[in-house]
This record gives C-alpha cells, sequence and structure tokens, in this order.
C-alpha cells in the first residue's frame, strides 16, 4: 500500500524536505502502486524514466516550487521519449521533445509519472470514447467520469498525483472537474502555450489544470504558463485585470438554467446559489440567449471543420477511429470557406453582446454542466446526450473567456455537482481567489480520497502583476479621487495602519483637500487603506498625482513595506498637522462637529 496516495502538492513538497535522501525510492514506491490496467492511464512512467527525470534537476532541486512532484498528462501533450496518441492507437507516435507547458514544469520540479485517457482527439465530454476504455465515474463507476481529460480528472480525484494536465476547448477541462468534486482552471486562451499538444480547434484550444485545491491548480497554472514565441497563438499576460473581485463579488446567473429533465442537478444548483447568497455575493439574472446560441457553433456549424483539418488524412481511414469521433469530426468536410467565414462573423457578434452582458458584473455563474449521464444511457444517444453536457461551457473559449471549475454541493444521490465561474480574459487569479473563499465555506473532501480541505491550500501569494498601495486621504473609499482607482480595477484589499513614526498633515490649498503623509520623529500609527493595482495601470495611476505628493515605500504596523503615497517635506511649513487624530476620516469628522 502507497502511503502517498491522496498527497497534494504540500503533502508532496513535505514529504521530500523531510526525506530528501528518500525522494527516489519515495517515487519508485509511488510508481508501483500505480495499476496499469487502470483505465485512466494509457502510459505509465517506467522506473527508468522517473530517474531520468530526477537526473536532470538542477544541483539545488530542493529549492524549486514543484519538486519531486509527481503529476499526470493528457495524452495528446507531448512528453520526450514518450508515446503520445491522443487515444488513437493508429497515430501514436514518439515525441521528440517535450510540450511546451511540460518543460516548464519539470523546470519546476515536476516529475511526470504517467500520460491519461482521453476521449479521442480530444473530441467528447463523455471520457467513453477511447479504445482503451472507458474512464468511470470516481463516485459511481455506472457513469461518465467526463471528458475529454477523463484520465487526469479521474486520476486527480483518487489521489494517484497531487494534479494533472488536461486541455479545454468545448469544456475537457470543467466538466471532468464538475463530475469528480475536483477544481478544474481552465486559463485566457494563449496564457499557457500550446506548442507540442496535438490540436484539436487550434484557434480555442487551453491546456488545463486539474487539482484538489484552487490555490494549487492556481499555482501550477503560474509556472505552466508564460509567453512562448515559438507558439504562434501565445499570448503576452497583459497585467491589467484586477487581483481579485470584491468582498460581495457581483455574479451574473442565466434567467433560464435548464437541466434537461434533471431533479438532482436542479437541487445541487439551487443549493450552490444559497450558498453564494450567504457568503454575500449578489446575483443577477441576465439573457442567457447569446451565451446559448455561441455554444451550439461548436459543433452545430462550420468551426467542427478545424477539428477535421486537425485530423487530416486519418478521416479517410475510419476503421482507425473511434466511430463517434469519426462521425463528429467527418462533419466538418461538409463546410465551405464562405461558412467558415460567416461562422467567424457570428461568433464575433456573439462575443460581443456576451462582453456587453458580462460589463456589470465581476463573472458568470453556471453549472459546470446541466446533467450526468450513466454510460449505458451515452451507449443509446451517444451524440445528443454529449451535446447536452457543454451547454455552460461551450462558448467559453469561442468568446475569449477565462473560466474556474469548483467543487459545489453534491447531488441527493451522491454525486458531484460542480459550479463555474466565467469572467473575461486575463481574470484567472481573480477567478482563483474567489475560489480559494468558496472551498473553505464548504469544506467538502478533497475530490474522491476522502480526505479533508488543508487550511493551509486557501490562500493565494501576493500577486507580482499588481502593485499593493497604502492611500491615506483623498482616494480612500468613498473620497473624490476613489474613482482614480477604482476605473483602473484596483481592489481593496484591508485597511491597516503604518507603523508609529509617521506624520500626516492637511495641505488645505487646491479644490480637494489632501493629506500628507511624512515619516519622522514624534509620530504615530496612521489608519490607511491598501488596494492592489494592476501593473499595468499603474504608472497612469502615478502621472496624476500631483506636487508636492509622490508615491514612496510605506511601512505597515506588521512589518510589510508597500508603495503609498508620501509627501515633499518642504511643503509642510504651512499645513495644518493632524496626526493626533491617526487618520484622515476622524479628521474630516472632527471638521463637520465644528
Amino acid at each position: 500500500m502507497c502511503t502517498t496516495l491522496g498527497y497534494t502538492i504540500e503533502d508532496w513538497q513535505h514529504q521530500h524536505h523531510q526525506h530528501p535522501d528518500a525522494l527516489r525510492q519515495t517515487l519508485h514506491t509511488h510508481l508501483a502502486a500505480l495499476d496499469p490496467r487502470d483505465t485512466a492511464w494509457i502510459t505509465l512512467a517506467t522506473p527508468e524514466q522517473i530517474d531520468e527525470q530526477l537526473s536532470a534537476l538542477p544541483t539545488a532541486a530542493q529549492t524549486l516550487p514543484l519538486w519531486g512532484v509527481p503529476f499526470a498528462v493528457k495524452d495528446n501533450i507531448d512528453v520526450a521519449g514518450w508515446p503520445t496518441s491522443a487515444a488513437c492507437p493508429a497515430a501514436t507516435y514518439q515525441a521528440i521533445e517535450d510540450a511546451a507547458v511540460i518543460a516548464r514544469l519539470k523546470a519546476a520540479g515536476a516529475i511526470v509519472i504517467g500520460k491519461t485517457n482521453l476521449d479521442q482527439y480530444a473530441t467528447g465530454l463523455v471520457g467513453c470514447r477511447s479504445p482503451f476504455g472507458a474512464v468511470v465515474n470516481t463516485f459511481n463507476s455506472d457513469y461518465i467520469s467526463g471528458g475529454s481529460s477523463s484520465g487526469s480528472a479521474s486520476a486527480v480525484a483518487r489521489g494517484l498525483v497531487a494534479f494533472a494536465l488536461g486541455t479545454d476547448t468545448a469544456g475537457s477541462g470543467r466538466v471532468p472537474a464538475g463530475f469528480n468534486n475536483l477544481v478544474g482552471l481552465k486559463p485566457t486562451k494563449g496564457w499557457i502555450s500550446s506548442r507540442g499538444v496535438i490540436p484539436a480547434c487550434r484557434l480555442n484550444d487551453t491546456v488545463s489544470i486539474f487539482a484538489l485545491t484552487v490555490a494549487q491548480a492556481y499555482h501550477v497554472a503560474t509556472l505552466a504558463a508564460g509567453y512562448d514565441p515559438a507558439e504562434p497563438y501565445s499570448r503576452q499576460l497583459p497585467r491589467r485585470a484586477p487581483a481579485q473581485f470584491s468582498a460581495q463579488p457581483r455574479f451574473a446567473i442565466p434567467d433560464a438554467v435548464n437541466f434537461f429533465g434533471d431533479a438532482q442537478a436542479r437541487g445541487a444548483w439551487e443549493k450552490a446559489l444559497a450558498t453564494m447568497r450567504e457568503a454575500g455575493v449578489q446575483l443577477s439574472t441576465i439573457d442567457f440567449a447569446p451565451f446559448q446560441q455561441l455554444a451550439e457553433q461548436l459543433y452545430a456549424g462550420p468551426w467542427v471543420a478545424e477539428r477535421s483539418a486537425a485530423v487530416g488524412d486519418r478521416l479517410d481511414h475510419p476503421e482507425q477511429m473511434d466511430p463517434v469521433v469519426h462521425q463528429v469530426i467527418s462533419q466538418g468536410l461538409n463546410y465551405s470557406a464562405i461558412d467558415a467565414y460567416r461562422a467567424e462573423y457570428l461568433r464575433a457578434t456573439l462575443s460581443r453582446e456576451i462582453e456587453h452582458a458580462l460589463q456589470p458584473f465581476d463573472a458568470l455563474l453556471v453549472p459546470t454542466s446541466p446533467t450526468i449521464h450513466t454510460l449505458e444511457a451515452l451507449a443509446q444517444d451517444p451524440i445528443a446526450l454529449n451535446a447536452q453536457l457543454g451547454l455552460y461551457t461551450n462558448f467559453t473559449n469561442l468568446a475569449d473567456l477565462s473560466a474556474l471549475a469548483l467543487p459545489a454541493p453534491f447531488r441527493d444521490d451522491g454525486l458531484p455537482a460542480g459550479i463555474t465561474l466565467v469572467a473575461p480574459a486575463w481574470h484567472d487569479r481573480a477567478l482563483a481567489e474567489f475560489g480559494c473563499r468558496w472551498q473553505p465555506l464548504l469544506a467538502l473532501p478533497l475530490g474522491a480520497t476522502g480526505n479533508p480541505l488543508p487550511a493551509r491550500s486557501t490562500t493565494l501569494p501576493p500577486s507580482p502583476d499588481h502593485v499593493r498601495v497604502a492611500v491615506v486621504g483623498a482616494h480612500l473609499s468613498g473620497m473624490p479621487l476613489n474613482y482614480q482607482l477604482t476605473t483602473r480595477d484596483a481592489v481593496f484589499i484591508e485597511q491597516t495602519q503604518t507603523a508609529d513614526n509617521y506624520r500626516l498633515f492637511a495641505l488645505l490649498d487646491g479644490p480637494i483637500k489632501k493629506p500628507g503623509l511624512l515619516r519622522g520623529d514624534g509620530g504615530n500609527a496612521i489608519t490607511v487603506e491598501l488596494w492592489d493595482i494592476p501593473l499595468a495601470r499603474f504608472g497612469e495611476f502615478v502621472a496624476e498625482i500631483p506636487a508636492p505628493l509622490g508615491i514612496g515605500s510605506v511601512t505597515l504596523a506588521d512589518g510589510r513595506t508597500v508603495k503609498g503615497f508620501i509627501c515633499e517635506p518642504y511643503t509642510l511649513t504651512d499645513a495644518l498637522e493632524i496626526t493626533a487624530f491617526g487618520g484622515w476620516r476622524r479628521w474630516l469628522m472632527s471638521q463637520e462637529e465644528k
């Protein structure tokens, strides 16, 4: 029995740092506990492949963020020296080099322990369109696991690995998460390079992350992501999005939620909404019609021709393909270039409608899937029932949105029923920060392991893409200049105090009263607010600050140092010192009382 089954990333890190000399033996023991007959796997590492990866780690490997952490890879992503099949044996080849995402994770110290099963050519949301066998639901083997990243989700849910890579074009990184009580992070397109990934729809493919907690999924994503000049669809992180949502987020929900008659799914959704409201989330309905119309385009229109282009000549050999997959992908041959352009114009129109619909909100909240099916039912109606599962996922990449699938209250029959938050591109961190708040509210066991949610896995580290600024006066919440923060997607973090060696002055000239903060003897602790400003917006914010004010470093009462408003001393000779009030608001209140 392998005691490392069910380990989170933190558990693996603790194990290896406590017993660094046992790293090789621990991984070999863990590998030996994995069953090669398990349909979640297509290929498991050999002991020699584990040793080869360990020998490639740098000398100071223990400093790496994922040192010795085993992970699984969907078998449409290249790992050097391993076969890549996309679940099509006839198309299997030996990968010469690592996909870009694999190279980045290996550089962080992670160890590939196996490649996972999938719906062939990543075409399906069910997890049973594979010649390597169906991957069953981890809570009830009569039900589907969800696809196409079925094996990756199953391996994580059962604790066989701490995290796994999937891909997501229509929902393949989210539906399996919802069906197996997991976190499924579908990042903004282009944030993680797709170089070395067999394409399904190259314009809409993203590498996705499965993990047991949101914090772990986002941590892995930040290590896996980065601009790749060799990948034409890779994009630079613009660093303009908010660091998090407000304390009371505003989420849109569909005005009419279709569960295809599944009362269990509807009940789980209602429980999730109730928990959201109890947590202070503001929920408002919006017209879901453009979302649904866009979702339908992915398979019921010319967009399926992109899958046909990806598979190519393999379509001429239907005997080498799963029959349902062949039937779906071959439909793309029925469309012309004119059809494709018209489909793109419609996509752009619907995407703009969706953009406008979401503007008043932090995110869209939807069921990850409207229902779930048994393996038996899928066998009877494989295409129509699969199509149902993409109702709340298919539109996301077409509209260039980010998404995060989260565990949610279970159905009354004991099956998981997740929820998904969908937000504009590059809002990945804000989604993750809310997810870190959401998971402790439910305190569900991790995946199908039965292990409790660890408290240490519910926060994110400070963001390198945002600047934390201490504001002391006219930029405080509700004050005249606060709009200079909010219009730049800055987010309020907390109210706190400076160290006890600051003096506060009131600068009374000008149309707006402003404070001047000065470090010096005879000072006091001054109340400030901390706001996180997107890095790309920080320069414009600073440019609006008039002399004699400026931005410098401010030390807080707890020893942290952040950027903050300071004042040039030469202007304070004629200013009114108000240090004794301990903050700008208290001084203003004293003026109103006079």
